[in-house]
């Protein structure tokens, strides 16, 4: 974990309310561990005082590029959204335990299942999946078809499927609704709003890793503000709860209550 200003390289809209920023600086040489979060601070004042967490979609080591995508809500995210190429922003970072890519083996069948701004941080797994051999189905969850971003990139690391609540493109419905469809798989990656989350859970057919979207405080496991509840204690600590910042983002399939 380090702290350190990063310059913008780019910066635009890619869907509604959805942008996509790159920025530079050697602090990507860290960044090898897809699954993991950055906290950035979005101005030099105290206003907002807390960081913005926001996942890691893409490194390139070297040329020292990351890439993040992130969903304009709050206050925040809307001065994130209104610097310019050319200005600094204070990262600390690498954060958070990231997804397990040594867990798929090759030539195993990975699903990679994501919805909303849970969907970037799959990119840079899948990536990292494919160069481990393994063959990557991707399922996406979209309200319309305006929506949708990052399509490209996924199809190409293997098969694209594209739900959408409206049935404006792809599949109509959910992402369980096109999981189900799938014969067979050897492991899932999945992160998206808790909900999806639960309902992957319970509709997959195997086991796989979970990845949370949480409000956070201080990034690091501190401040307790992101705690989330275990399905049973931990056996060395005797806890019962777990902070998504620093245990996670990512968890096992059924290890914590969603």
């Amino acid at each position: 974990m380090i702290m350190d200003n990063m310059t913008i390289k780019n910066q635009e809209e890619i869907a509604p309310k959805i942008y996509r920023i790159e920025v530079t600086g050697p602090l990507t040489q860290q960044m090898k561990n897809p699954g993991q979060f950055v906290n950035l601070r979005v101005s030099k004042g105290i206003d907002p005082t807390l960081r913005r967490p926001i996942s890691i979609c893409d490194v390139d080591v070297e040329k020292e590029t990351l890439t993040m995508i992130y969903r304009v809500e709050g206050k925040g995210t809307k001065l994130l959204a209104e610097k310019v190429v050319g200005d600094e922003v204070n990262i600390l970072g690498p954060l958070g335990q990231g997804f397990p890519v040594e867990a798929a083996k090759p030539n195993d069948v990975c699903v990679l299942i994501g919805g909303g701004v849970g969907i970037p941080p799959l990119y840079y797994l899948g990536k990292q999946l494919v160069a481990a051999g393994a063959k990557v189905i991707t399922i996406l969850g979209f309200r319309t078809d305006k929506d949708i971003f990052l399509e490209e990139e996924f199809q190409e690391l293997g098969e694209l499927i594209i739900t959408t609540e409206d049935g404006s493109k792809g599949v109509k419905g959910f992402v369980t609704d096109a999981l189900k469809e799938l014969k067979a798989y050897d492991l899932y990656y999945t992160c998206g709003p808790k909900p999806m989350l639960k309902a992957v859970e319970q509709t997959a057919s195997t086991h796989g890793f979970i990845s949370l979207e949480e409000r956070m405080g201080c990034g690091v496991g501190a401040c307790l503000a992101c705690v989330c509840d275990l399905k049973e204690r931990d056996k060395t600590t005797g806890k019962a709860y777990a902070k998504i910042c620093s245990d996670g983002p990512v968890f096992l399939s059924g290890e914590v209550i969603l």
